[in-house]
């Protein structure tokens, strides 16, 4: 997904690039062509033919590379959404009957994990927390006094090992 969209994003940005060093070396010409005139009548071809398209240019090019920067992060974003509703369980344990999104709960293990110098508790299988090494058990002793507090992604609950 995300190759397919910035394929079609570079093209921009280098068009954007191109016709900004376009129009900056018209403009050095115009202003070459300008300063070698004393007067004002032979100077005019200069900026009609030079400096005002070469304006233009950087004008044209710099907007260019806005749309595609901006492009580039519509890709991202798209790319984000599409990881997270990919996440969202399918089945009919997922969703309620009624119609309404009652989400299956994200972790569901027993044991509860935290991160050293951390400030939430996790449950075992949490997204946050699975897989990492340096995850150990909950101390109670933190959980009570409040240092920490349960993560909103999985909701563990206040029971600790």
């Amino acid at each position: 997904m995300r190759t397919s969209r910035l394929r079609t994003v570079h093209p921009v940005l280098w068009t954007g690039w191109a016709a900004l060093a376009a129009g900056a070396v018209l403009c050095v010409v115009g202003w070459y062509g300008v300063s070698g005139e004393r007067f004002a009548e032979r100077q005019l071809p200069y900026l009609a033919s030079c400096t005002v398209p070469g304006a233009a240019l950087i004008v044209s090019g710099a907007v260019l590379l806005a749309h595609g920067r901006g492009s580039i992060a519509a890709a991202r974003v798209e790319e984000l959404y599409g990881l997270l509703v990919a996440a969202e369980p399918d089945g009919p344990q997922g969703r309620a009957e009624t119609g309404q999104a009652a989400l299956a709960p994200l972790a569901v293990s027993g044991e509860q994990l935290m991160v050293p110098g951390g400030t939430l508790w996790h449950r075992a299988d949490c997204p946050l927390v699975a897989g990492r090494a340096e995850a150990v058990p909950v101390d109670s002793k933190l959980v009570a006094s409040g240092e920490l507090g349960p993560c909103p992604i999985c909701e563990p609950t206040g029971e600790t090992d």
